[in-house]
């Protein structure tokens, strides 16, 4: 007989719990559709609790989760990127910073991370009461605790995204059937990030070292001590509070220690989590679905299933635009990289060519053709990289959304004890440059010398970070916290006039770059380049003589183009609407404050 509250508050919140069923398969987290149980049903052994547990993992997934929304509409516009197109109330509203009450991509989301706090909460309630989480085996115990401590992790990251878009949100910490009112008031987030920080704290001690568990998807104890290193620096950072101020605490320091304690025990365990040494593999690694034995990824979402609910669109949504009938299948051009990011890039920098491409595939041919400078799109979860290649117009690639990796661990640590000490220790210097050397292999002594005074420091780490986290949903956030948006946009507009014109420090920009096809690949003309494969991004115009064979394109000359974005010179249109004070959150929208009747109170500025 099935549990009537339980029933209850299915039907209040439309949902289903544990309600997935295990496959065996490629993706450890692919679910179907399975049976509806009751409470005591669901949570009566290990593996139903298990199953229970996936329920909530899958809300991280899909379209309005990490499988595009989140992950690939909402960090943009930003100083690296943003997304293609004229605006709309959709994805380019939000790049753009005109958010509408009815944008539905601002909503869907926003009610898929409440379905997976309510699961979460309902596993996190239950778990803990079964009879075999303390009488039960030493195994069963031991199981019952990690399948505990995921769901804290889980629910973490899930109000991590809530409190980071929304600021001060909803925030039930029990399930929605224990509730006497579904439509509870905004809690303040820096009480909500305390609760969270302890509940990690808690998780931290249950989970099981990655090279402890059979390898799948699920949390682990890294993943579980890098998300509470990241909180802690959003909760000692700025955000933009209800008086329309970008504020941080006065007791900030005490969560950049909290940062820094955790990263620096994370880095002490190198057999757990290290850095890949090549920055390429660990994006051919994801995209052919291939193990990464350093374990940089602390944390993925995983996909699969070839569907909306449970897949991602990254190698479709991203990456180089490519032509359906090409071998590779349809994809890409859905963010364009700017010009003023590829040229962050030192020229022999690693990851510029793994962040950036500036390739496409537009007929069935297979044949590279080069893009504008206006036209850069993404590279890491590319679709021509996928192992193996899924041709024609599928949507659903199967890629998996990084969510931190170890490399934001050193960089975290860096900055962590740079505030702390009022100045880069010997530490944090090492990790910097550990991270610094691997963008940089083979050419190490050319990478500059690390600065050492706080404020010195941490330009270098914005800039770091920027470079190597490019596309992986951090860069907007990151420029919260540290209240740079407003600024950073701002340069941004700025840089790429100076490329357009080619002046300043950018006088070197070519005008217009000359290749043709070897094979399906590009060559270009670059006779004064001394790399080992020659590109002219790096010297004025140098035209062949004769042209005959080479098809031009142009490059800084795109950028005077009038009709960039929504008809507007591509650094006009660029965050159009973004106003700072207002800009920094997302509104709620007017179906939720309706449903609240006046008891949740709407954004500055909205």
């Amino acid at each position: 007989m099935k549990h009537t509250s339980f029933n209850i508050f299915i039907a209040a919140l439309g949902i289903t719990t544990a309600l997935t069923v295990l496959q065996g398969c490629k993706k450890w987290t692919e679910v179907k559709p399975g049976s509806e149980y009751n409470i005591s049903e669901v949570f009566s052994d290990v593996s139903n609790t298990t199953s229970a547990l996936i329920g909530v993992y899958d809300e991280l997934q899909g379209d309005a989760g990490y499988g595009i929304r989140i992950s690939m509409y909402y960090p943009y516009d930003s100083d690296e990127g943003i997304v293609s197109g004229n605006i709309d109330n959709g994805r380019r509203g939000i790049g753009r910073y005109q958010l509408l009450l009815t944008n539905a991509e601002v909503s869907n989301p926003f009610r898929q991370l409440y379905r997976g706090i309510e699961k979460a909460n309902l596993c996190i309630e239950q778990i803990p009461l079964m009879t075999m989480y303390n009488s039960g085996t030493d195994d069963q115990k031991k199981e019952l605790r990690r399948l505990y401590a995921e769901a804290l992790t889980l629910r973490a990251q899930f109000y991590l995204e809530l409190i980071r878009n929304w600021g001060d949100v909803p925030a039930p910490m029990i399930p929605s059937y224990k509730q006497t009112n579904l439509f509870i008031g905004q809690t303040d987030r820096d009480s909500t990030y305390d609760k969270l920080l302890a509940d990690l704290a808690t998780a931290k001690e249950l989970l099981p070292w990655r090279t402890e568990v059979t390898r799948n998807e699920r949390v682990t104890k890294g993943a579980c001590m890098a998300l509470r290193a990241r909180m802690a620096l959003y909760r000692g950072g700025y955000s933009l509070r209800s008086n329309g101020q970008l504020e941080r605490r006065g007791d900030y320091q005490k969560y950049y220690t909290i940062a820094r304690d955790e990263c620096q025990e994370l880095m002490a365990k190198r057999t757990e989590h290290t850095l890949n040494p090549d920055f390429d593999k660990i994006w051919r690694n994801v995209t052919s679905f291939t193990y990464d034995p350093q374990g940089e990824i602390l944390f993925e979402v995983g996909a699969g299933g070839g569907n909306g609910n449970s897949d991602s669109r990254m190698g479709n949504y991203d990456g180089p635009n490519l032509n359906a009938a090409s071998r590779y299948g349809a994809g890409g051009g859905g963010i364009v990289i700017l010009p003023n990011y590829f040229y962050a890039f030192d020229s022999i920098d690693l990851r510029r060519d793994i962040t950036v491409t500036s390739y496409q595939v537009t007929s069935a041919t297979n044949i590279k053709t080069q893009r504008r400078l206006g036209e850069l799109n993404t590279g890491k979860y590319r679709r021509d990289w996928r192992v193996p290649l899924l041709p024609g117009s599928v949507l659903n690639v199967g890629y998996n959304w990084a969510l931190i990796r170890f490399s934001d661990v050193l960089l975290m640590f860096a900055e962590a004890e740079n505030e702390l000490n009022g100045g880069a220790t010997a530490a944090a210097i090492a990790a910097f440059e550990e991270v610094r050397k691997r963008a940089y292999k083979g050419n190490e002594g050319k990478m500059g010398t690390t600065p050492t005074s706080k404020e010195e420091f941490f330009n270098a780490i914005v800039n770091e970070r920027y470079l190597e986290f490019g596309h992986e949903g951090i860069r907007k956030y990151d420029l919260i916290r540290w209240n740079l948006l407003a600024t950073k946009l701002a340069e941004t507009r700025t840089k790429i006039q100076q490329i357009r014109d080619r002046t300043g420090a950018y006088s070197f920009v070519p005008q217009y770059i000359y290749y043709k096809n070897n094979g399906e690949e590009i060559q270009y003309y670059a006779p004064n380049s001394t790399a080992a494969t020659p590109v002219p991004w790096y010297q004025p115009t140098t035209a062949p003589s004769p042209t005959t064979g080479w098809t031009r394109v142009d490059w800084a000359q795109h950028l005077t183009s009038s009709n960039a974005i929504d008809g507007l010179p591509l650094w006009q249109g660029l965050a159009r609407f973004f106003t700072t004070g207002k800009s920094e959150l997302f509104p709620y929208d007017q179906t939720t404050l309706d449903a609240y009747q006046g008891r949740l109170d709407q954004n500055p500025g909205y």
